[in-house]
């Protein structure tokens, strides 16, 4: 209560505070997608934006390498072994915290235990644009929105006729001691490695736009747990292979309406190794296909989007306890704008999920998969109506606010909502905007933590998030931006894996009383120094309750300094990481010990340029980790040394 009463308070200063302005100049020309289209300096939040010219300065790294240079962002499992699984750790959460949205539906896999989306699924090089808002979200995108949503577009259609781009990089794939004692050649490119590939059709045709791309992965070298160093031999690498074929066709009726479907199907295969640090032939292969589509009408006050999608996802695990997973989503979000007036937007909308999973397994004593759950039992279905406004005045002021009731068939109803407030003050050709918010979030129980056999609880309630916001962005026109977050997370009715009875190994998920906080501080700057060069950094502090700050470094920064030419571009990339805890099963003891990992920093080298004689072709070189450090990002398990990818874009 005091936290919302504080979110009053400074929403009700910045009304007595403001003073008769003249209109200030717009901070620059992004508008974010807060689903009400507006100019980033009348946001009452600090938006990351990941445009496709900064992707194509990135190529070679895939999304989890590029998010994990966000304040805010650890990303864990993205310098290791391609097959290793993400850990979303954004605010002192985990994977279940944050929502990925892509083209405007929220994904997720509801045979998984956090019901979170992997984005091994999707490549890099089919993106368009990433937005990122952090913080509690759930009024305007549902479960799952509690420290951050990753909004994700993929590839626009090209206003050509026809128009083709395809790219191909070929890398090493070493760790650090790989490495080691390769003085000579430090940076030869030998197999095995990595290769990546895109090939991307588009076009337009009179009404008609489309879009058609392909994409591959396929890395070897590494091995996803590290061999200990009295083994006689190293640990056999551990193969990765994605590929994705994705197709969009776009129906423009008139200028204000248009209908676009899409289709996709990918998959991903990945060895890995055994839970007890093991060198093993285990495979986990994903299979995913999503088809959907977006109803866009446009018109005098306002637009209608509806947005739809069915995603169907396979796992399988070939191990000594293998097992099978198959899993069905249907999401929808409609939503209406209507302007009110020039000064206040109201959008209101309905939220719908169904989701369901079959599993398999193999029981004790027997040979073959049989079916432990069936998907007429695990299923569920969401639906949530929500309400939105908008309101910048002509002074400086602008609110946000909303509410989102989400309607579950198990546990009922349940009520969401925020209040967020900003300022903006002109200082001379400056800008500086203050900003508080408190926003709360839900996250769904997932399907797994209801439904497992053993293990499942009819009775669980969602878990419930509450976040406080304060601070400012300091902008003058396009040379410099500094924005100061600070941000308090209180978590309750944490849905836990509980010891029921422990002399017969009974465990069950339940729900708790005991409240968890995490806060922090996350502070980014960036200036143009000259024309052509620019400087980028950020730094995270957070404070994560004792109990969920396994691998959270409570320090982390990130720098990037940049030299841009209409026909190149060079960067270097420095991260560093602080100490975090990790833990392991101990066989001596047979109990779970926790442990320290040591702080590192990398140092990354982009380059890329035109060639002289063609526009249309762009050749790029990456040399990552170039001291070649090594560090562990997870206890045991392999991280890349220094490495380099070389390749080329070209278009038709």
């Amino acid at each position: 209560m005091k936290k919302l009463v504080l979110a009053l308070w400074l929403c009700a200063t910045c009304i007595l505070t403001a003073q008769q302005t003249q209109k200030a100049e717009a901070l620059d020309s992004v508008m974010i997608t807060t689903k009400i289209n507006i100019p980033e300096k009348n946001s009452g939040k600090v938006v990351t934006t990941i445009t496709r010219a900064q992707l194509a300065n990135k190529q070679g790294q895939s999304i989890a390498q590029v998010l994990n240079q966000i304040a805010g962002f650890e990303i864990n499992g993205s310098r290791s072994n391609d097959g290793q699984n993400l850990g979303y750790y954004i605010r002192g959460g985990r994977n279940r915290q944050v929502l990925i949205v892509v083209d405007g539906v929220a994904v997720n896999d509801p045979s998984s235990i956090a019901n979170d989306y992997d984005l091994r699924l999707i490549a890099a090089q089919t993106i368009e644009r990433i937005e990122i808002i952090k913080g509690a979200s759930s009024t305007l995108y549902g479960s799952g929105a509690a420290t951050a949503v990753i909004s994700i577009t993929t590839l626009a259609d090209s206003k050509e006729t026809l128009h083709a781009i395809f790219s191909s990089s070929v890398s090493t794939n070493r760790s650090a001691e790989d490495n080691q004692g390769d003085l000579k050649t430090p940076f030869t490119i030998t197999s095995p490695g990595a290769h990546t590939s895109l090939f991307d059709l588009s076009g337009t045709l009179a009404k008609v736009s489309y879009n058609v791309s392909f994409t591959s992965r396929y890395a070897n070298g590494l091995s996803a747990v590290e061999a200990p160093q009295d083994a006689p031999l190293a640990f056999l690498s551990d193969r990765y292979t994605q590929y994705q074929t994705r197709g969009r066709v776009t129906y423009k009726f008139n200028k204000n309406i248009s209908y676009s479907h899409n289709f996709s199907f990918g998959k991903v295969k990945a060895d890995f190794d055994s839970f007890n640090y093991t060198d093993a032939s285990n495979q986990n292969t994903t299979k995913q296909v999503t088809t959907g589509g977006q109803l866009l009408w446009k018109y005098n006050k306002g637009m209608l989007v509806v947005n739809d999608s069915y995603t169907f996802i396979d796992r399988e695990f070939y191990s000594s306890f293998p097992s099978k997973f198959e899993s069905k989503a249907y999401g929808l979000d409609a939503y209406g704008t209507y302007k009110a007036s020039k000064n206040l937007t109201f959008l209101v909308g309905l939220g719908y999920n169904s989701s369901s999973f079959t599993s398999y397994s193999v029981p004790f004593g027997a040979t073959q998969l049989v079916k432990g759950l069936d998907d007429n039992i695990a299923n569920f279905t969401i639906v949530d109506p929500y309400l939105n406004l908008h309101y910048i005045s002509s002074f400086g002021l602008n609110i946000n606010a909303g509410a989102r009731l989400n309607n579950h068939n198990l546990y009922g109803s349940h009520a969401v909502y925020n209040i967020n407030p900003s300022y903006n003050f002109n200082i001379g050709k400056a800008t500086l905007k203050v900003l508080g918010s408190y926003s709360t979030a839900y996250i769904t129980p997932s399907l797994f933590q209801i439904h497992a056999p053993e293990y499942g609880n009819l009775e669980l309630e969602p878990e419930q998030n509450a976040t406080l916001e304060s601070g400012f962005e300091f902008t003058k026109t396009d040379k410099l931006r500094v924005s100061v977050v600070y941000f308090d997370r209180t978590e309750t009715n944490f849905i836990d894996f509980v010891t029921v009875d422990p002399d017969n190994f009974v465990y069950q998920y339940q729900n708790i009383d005991t409240v968890f906080n995490a806060s922090g501080l996350e502070v980014e700057a960036m200036m143009s120094l000259t024309k052509q060069m620019s400087f980028n950094a950020n730094y995270t502090n957070t404070q994560p309750d004792a109990r969920f700050a396994m691998r959270i470094p409570k320090h982390k920064a990130n720098a990037q300094l940049s030299y841009t030419t209409e026909r190149g571009y060079v960067s270097f990339n420095y991260q560093f990481v602080g100490d975090r805890e990790d833990s392991y099963f101990n066989n001596d003891t047979f109990t779970t010990d926790t442990i320290t990992l040591d702080s590192f920093s990398t140092l990354d080298l982009s380059l890329a340029r035109e060639l002289s004689f063609t526009d249309d072709m762009r050749i790029f070189l990456n040399i990552s980790n170039i001291l070649n450090q090594d560090y562990q990002e997870l206890y045991r398990y392999q991280t890349r040394g220094r490495n380099i990818t070389l390749g080329f874009a070209l278009g038709l």
